[in-house]
C-alpha cells in the first residue's frame, strides 16, 4: 500500500500535472528513440553490405560528431534567437532529409557529405531540448520530465531494436531478395526515416510556452553579465568534458570487453545489452526520487557518479562474469541516473536567452572526448589491454 503511494505521490501526481505540451513533447521523444535505434541497429551492416570500406564507415560515423562539435555553439545561439519549438522542426525535417540521402546516394562524396549534414541537423535538436524542457515544466515537475525524457528515449530504443530486428527479414520476403541483402537493409532504414519523420505531429502540435520571466532578473547582474555567463559556462561544462573523454575511451568497447575477458555468446551479449538499456531506463526514472531523498540534483549526482565508479572497478578487476556482468549493468543505471538530473540543475543556473548557448557548450565539451577517445582507446587496446582504459576511466570520473 506504501508503496503504491509512493508510486502516486512522485510519478502519478506530477505528471498530472504535465501540461498538453510536456506530453505532446514525450511523444516525440518516445518517436524519435524507436525510430533511432532501428537507424543505429543496422546502418553499418548496410553500409558494409554495399561494399564501402571499415575505413571510409568509420569517417563517416564520425562526421556528425565533428560537424556538431564546430557548428554546435552558433546553432545554440540560432535556437536562442528563433525558439526552441522552431529549431526542432527545422532539425528533425532537414536530418530526415539528409539521413535519407545517407541510404539513397551510391556516391561516396554524396554519403559523407549526407553524413555531415546529419549532424549539423541533428544539432538544432540536441540543443534546444533542454531549454524547452525549462519551458514546459515547473520546479515540481522538472525533475521528472528531464529524467522521463532520457528514461523513455532508452526504452524506447529497446523496443526499436526488437522491432527493427524482424523487418530484414519482412522486407526480404516482400522485395524477394535475401534477409541480409542490402536492398532489404536500405528498405528498413528508408522506413525507419519516413516513420521518424511523424515525430514532427507532437512538436506541430505544441505550443511554445510564452517567456514568464521577470527581465530584471537579468539585468540584475548588468555589472558584467558576459563574464559570469562565461565563468558559469566553464564551471558546469568542465564535468561534461571529464566525462566525456572518460565514457569515450571505455564504453564503446564494453562489447569487446566482455567478448576478450569472458568469451561470452552474441545471444547472451544481446542480453546483457538490452537489459542495460532497461536499467538505464528505470535509472532514470528513480533519479527524480533520490534527488528528494539526498536534498538536491547536485548531491545525488555526485553520489550516483561515485558509486558507479565503485562498480566500474568491479567490471574492470573481479575475473566472475556473473560479478562483472551484474555491475556493468549497476553502472549503467548509476551513471546514467545523474545526466538528466545534471542536464536540469545547469539550465536551472542559466538565464532563459542564453539557454541555447549553454547547453551547446556543454555538448561540445561532451563531443570533445567522443571526437578522439575511440581513436586513442584502440591503439591503448593494442599495446596494454583494458587495464589502463579502466584506470584513466576511474580516474577521470573522479576528477569530474
Amino acid at each position: 500500500h506504501s508503496m503504491l503511494q509512493n508510486l502516486n505521490a512522485h510519478y502519478i501526481q506530477p505528471i498530472r500535472t504535465f501540461q498538453r505540451d510536456a506530453r505532446l513533447f514525450l511523444w516525440m521523444t518516445i518517436i524519435n528513440g524507436i525510430i533511432f535505434s532501428g537507424w543505429q541497429l543496422f546502418f553499418n551492416i548496410y553500409m558494409l553490405e554495399q561494399g564501402i570500406t571499415r575505413e571510409y564507415l568509420g569517417i563517416i560515423n564520425s562526421l556528425p560528431s565533428l560537424t556538431g562539435l564546430l557548428l554546435g555553439i552558433p546553432i545554440g545561439r540560432l535556437s536562442d534567437r528563433i525558439g526552441r519549438r522552431r529549431a526542432i522542426i527545422i532539425g528533425i525535417a532537414l536530418s530526415s532529409l539528409a539521413f535519407f540521402g545517407q541510404v539513397t546516394f551510391k556516391q561516396p562524396v554524396l554519403i559523407l557529405l549526407m553524413s555531415a549534414l546529419t549532424g549539423i541537423f541533428n544539432m538544432f535538436t540536441i540543443v534546444s531540448v533542454s531549454p524547452l524542457m525549462m519551458k514546459l515544466s515547473d520546479l515540481n515537475n522538472r525533475t521528472l520530465l528531464f529524467s522521463l525524457n532520457y528514461g523513455l528515449q532508452t526504452m524506447a530504443g529497446a523496443v526499436g531494436s526488437l522491432f527493427a530486428g524482424q523487418l530484414p527479414a519482412l522486407f526480404g520476403n516482400i522485395l524477394h531478395v535475401g534477409p541480409t541483402n542490402a536492398v532489404a537493409y536500405q528498405a528498413v532504414l528508408i522506413t525507419t526515416v519516413l516513420l521518424g519523420t511523424t515525430a514532427l505531429i507532437p512538436i506541430w502540435m505544441m505550443k511554445e510556452p510564452q517567456t514568464l520571466q521577470p527581465q530584471p532578473e537579468a539585468g540584475a547582474r548588468t555589472t558584467s553579465p558576459k563574464s559570469g555567463l562565461t565563468r558559469l559556462t566553464v564551471k558546469l561544462a568542465a564535468p561534461n568534458f571529464l566525462i566525456g573523454i572518460g565514457a569515450a575511451i571505455l564504453i564503446p568497447y564494453m562489447n569487446v570487453f566482455f567478448k576478450d575477458r569472458f568469451q561470452i555468446s552474441d545471444s547472451l551479449l544481446g542480453l546483457l545489452f538490452s537489459l542495460s538499456s532497461l536499467f538505464i531506463g528505470i535509472g532514470s526514472l528513480i533519479g527524480p526520487r533520490l534527488t528528494t531523498r539526498l536534498g538536491g540534483k547536485i548531491r545525488t549526482v555526485a553520489f550516483t557518479q561515485l558509486a558507479s565508479v565503485v562498480f566500474m572497478l568491479m567490471i574492470g578487476f573481479i575475473p566472475s562474469l556473473w560479478v562483472a556482468g551484474f555491475a556493468f549493468l549497476m553502472r549503467a543505471a548509476l551513471m546514467n541516473m545523474s545526466a538528466p538530473l545534471y542536464s536540469a540543475f545547469s539550465m536551472e543556473q542559466t538565464p532563459e536567452r542564453e539557454q541555447g548557448f549553454v547547453s551547446s557548450v556543454m555538448n561540445v565539451a561532451w563531443q570533445i572526448g567522443w571526437s578522439v577517445g575511440p581513436y586513442l582507446s584502440g591503439l591503448v587496446q593494442v599495446r596494454y589491454g583494458f587495464t589502463p582504459l579502466f584506470i584513466t576511466t576511474t580516474v577521470l570520473y573522479l576528477l569530474a
